[in-house]
């Protein structure tokens, strides 16, 4: 409140100032310039920076393109929200990142590195964005795993498509592999597909209706991010999103 009173009477005031200005006395004119030009340095710099961070993407957004139709549709963690540990050097096999993320790599000397940023792009719905930078690499595979939650198996069946977006970015052409891995019961399925090249907007579907998936025994998804001789390449990728949604039956 008093925050308030203060800020009424400094627009009373100012407001005054400005009417007055073309007849107050030059001395008094010229003291009433020197306070503004202090005061709109101040004024100039909250709203640069104000309006540089209203323009980011709000944390925790969920918001992004579905399907029609769709039952289920998700962001992981990593494009949504800030990381405890927003960078990591040396990333060795098995380490998470955050709750929903795993690297696996069989490097025997990890030249890898793991960063979240903050995304700025006026087209970036999602808050937040993680690069990868990999030096030499001495492995045959490299991969992300990411966690799916238990409500992408609540209901699945094999009418439904998984659909996977992502807005990518390599520093040079790089062949990324998405695995769709389903455990039911004891058994698990598998369904890969290849991300088209030459775009930074992607998106691939993964078709359930040609697997043998035990609908009533469903547990888990989760999807493998598999990347092709990534040695020497700097991958971002600005969002990733999932959707689920059931085939037309014809």
């Amino acid at each position: 409140m008093i925050s308030q009173f203060i800020h009424k009477r400094m627009l009373k005031r100012w407001a005054r100032t400005a009417r007055q200005a073309n007849d107050a006395q030059l001395k008094d004119l010229n003291k009433d310039a020197v306070q503004a030009r202090e005061l709109r340095q101040h004024l100039n710099d909250v709203i640069f920076q104000a309006e540089d961070r209203l323009a980011l993407p709000a944390i925790g957004s969920n918001t992004f393109l579905k399907p029609k139709m769709s039952d289920w549709a998700w962001r992981p963690e990593l494009w949504k929200g800030p990381l405890p540990n927003v960078g990591l050097v040396a990333v060795e096999t098995r380490t998470r990142i955050g709750t929903q993320a795993t690297v696996f790599h069989d490097c025997r000397v990890s030249e890898l590195t793991f960063r979240q940023l903050r995304n700025s792009r006026e087209q970036d719905l999602a808050p937040f964005g993680v690069r990868m930078d990999v030096f030499q690499f001495d492995g045959s595979f490299l991969s992300l795993a990411i966690n799916l939650p238990p409500e992408s198996v609540e209901g699945l069946n094999k009418r439904h498509l998984i659909r996977m977006n992502m807005i990518v970015e390599t520093e040079k052409p790089l062949e990324i592999f998405a695995r769709l891995n389903l455990d039911h019961g004891p058994n698990s399925e598998q369904v890969v597909c290849e991300l088209p090249l030459g775009q930074d907007d992607v998106w691939v579907e993964f078709d359930l209706s040609n697997t043998d998936i035990n609908e009533k025994r469903m547990e888990r998804m989760w999807v493998d991010l598999i990347f092709e001789n990534p040695e020497m390449n700097q991958v971002v990728i600005r969002d990733m999103t999932f959707a689920r949604s059931p085939r037309a039956e014809l």
